[in-house]
């Protein structure tokens, strides 16, 4: 799971996790993008990627949703779906959520 902050706006952090995770393998792809707007300027974005991997014989989901809702923008993902037996990924998930880091780790201000 990853749950922190960062210092840039939700629309860059969006923009950066998605060109990460799409430029970073050949399986990894956006299957969909939701984004709530408010009237008072709050917005929420939730991405949902796919991605095959190999060592867990699956293809992985990352669910990532990203909001500045209490002034800052923060960043909750979690990744799931790998394995067939016993739910066992061979670290398939912490490898699909790392991409979320590879992508905004210099911009990270506080982990949650």
């Amino acid at each position: 799971m990853v749950n922190l902050y960062v210092s840039i706006s939700p629309e860059e952090t969006a923009k950066l996790i998605n060109d990460t995770i799409n430029n970073s393998s050949v399986t990894g792809e956006l299957i969909d993008e939701y984004v709530i707007t408010s009237d008072n300027g709050t917005i929420t974005i939730v991405q949902v990627y796919e991605k095959f991997y190999l060592r867990a014989e699956n293809r992985l989901t990352l669910t990532v949703i990203i909001d500045n809702v209490s002034g800052r923008t923060h960043i909750h993902a979690i990744s799931g779906g790998g394995g067939e037996i016993f739910k066992c990924d061979g670290g398939a998930s912490e490898s699909f959520e790392d991409s979320i880091y590879d992508a905004i780790y210099k911009y990270i201000t506080e982990y949650k």
